[in-house]
């Protein structure tokens, strides 16, 4: 498990500790045992100020493989967003994470959690992963951004 995926992992959590966009939240998940599993990190989105997702904490797995940072890791939100580019299992379809797209292995834990909190208010219909959200997004824009309200607040941080 000493591999490059493992050292470019503590190098990442290394800088997040170091800085990271206020409301963003990125460590890596615990096994059973209390250790610390460096190939799958729970993360948290903001929803961004003066758009329809203000106000949520959008929850995220993000799993990397042996193959980190050659390949992309695998993003998934949990549980699952109303959003036109996410698939109802969660996951994110989103061209920064496909390495036949614009992956780039020098690619940050910080750039991909802005590049979603980016993608959240500014989906990509021409890349649709989600056919109601979709449907949705594109047939009647009150109702999407209603529903993408209600997710905010249902999302919202719990003190």
């Amino acid at each position: 498990m000493a591999g490059i995926s493992f050292f470019r992992l503590l190098q990442e959590r290394k800088a997040w500790r170091s800085d990271h966009p206020y409301g963003f939240v990125a460590r890596p998940s615990k096994n059973t045992d209390g250790s610390l599993n460096m190939m799958i990190w729970e993360c948290a989105i903001p929803g961004k100020k003066s758009t329809p997702w203000e106000g949520g904490s959008y929850k995220l797995r993000i799993t990397f493989t042996d193959d980190y940072p050659a390949t992309p890791p695998k993003c998934r939100f949990v549980p699952p967003v109303f959003h036109p580019n996410v698939f109802s299992d969660g996951h994110v379809c989103l061209s920064i994470l496909d390495e036949d797209k614009d992956w780039i292995p020098s690619m940050t834990i910080k750039e991909i959690l802005l590049g979603i909190q980016d993608l959240l208010n500014e989906p990509n219909i021409k890349d649709p992963a989600q056919a109601e959200a979709y449907k949705i997004y594109r047939e009647n824009r009150l109702e999407y951004e209603r529903r993408v309200r209600n997710q905010a607040i249902a999302m919202a941080p719990q003190d």
